[in-house]
């Protein structure tokens, strides 16, 4: 078993790893050399393996046997998939937070939303992308779900994929003023005009992937510096 601060070292690099995918700074089909990461970290080739393993868990690479690790390519089979398991999830949450919501929980949602507004406006689009996918798993954390919220936030990991392989440009300004459309509906209590949008919503995101872009690729040691 792995003591704490070996946990605490394969829990931080799991993470650094996860943002560098979901910030689209490691590319669809990377590979993640284990001594490189290892070098990286100034851990051991263990730890490293271990937190390759969890990544894999969470569907965001790939272990190919006597290859190694990469960072996953999602098909447009797959794509598909996840986006209508997201609309399952996220119409019957609409329709929930409707139900419970609270002004207090309305001000949280609509604060997230400025902060989105703010983003666009700047230049880090590593930022720009963690707030649009944030506010999907905002709503469950403000219904007090985390079992939801955890599902969600894996959800939009591999989203985060997704969109670096297919999505075409100016899709983040759209989402934010859907966003901010499903907001006001959520704060008018009007429950189905809400779900609507959400379920709207996500399928804007997913017919505006282009599934014949040519993919990227990028470098480990540029994408963790």
């Amino acid at each position: 078993m792995m003591d704490c601060m070996e946990t605490s070292t394969t829990d931080a690099i799991v993470q650094a790893l996860t943002k560098a995918i979901v910030d689209h700074r490691l590319h669809p089909g990377t590979k993640l050399a284990e001594q490189k990461l290892a070098d990286h970290f100034g851990v051991s080739r263990t730890l490293v393996r271990q937190a390759l393993f969890q990544l894999s868990q969470n569907r965001l690479i790939r272990l190919e046997p006597a290859r190694g690790a990469f960072v996953a390519a999602p098909s447009v089979e797959e794509a598909r998939q996840v986006f209508a398991v997201r609309r399952m999830l996220e119409a019957e949450m609409t329709r929930n937070f409707v139900r419970e919501a609270t002004p207090a929980r309305i001000k949280a949602l609509k604060a997230h939303v400025q902060r989105e507004k703010a983003s666009l406006s700047g230049n880090d689009a590593s930022s720009r992308v963690e707030l649009l996918g944030d506010f999907h798993v905002r709503m469950a954390e403000l219904m007090g779900n985390q079992v939801l919220a955890q599902l969600l936030n894996e959800l939009i990991s591999r989203c985060a994929l997704i969109t670096l392989m297919y999505q075409s440009q100016k899709a983040a300004e759209h989402s934010h003023e859907e966003h901010a459309e499903i907001v006001k509906a959520l704060s008018q209590g009007d429950a189905e005009l809400a779900v609507r949008l959400m379920n709207e919503h996500l399928l804007n995101v997913e017919q505006n992937l282009t599934f014949d872009r040519k993919l990227p690729t990028n470098d480990i040691s540029m994408a963790l510096s």
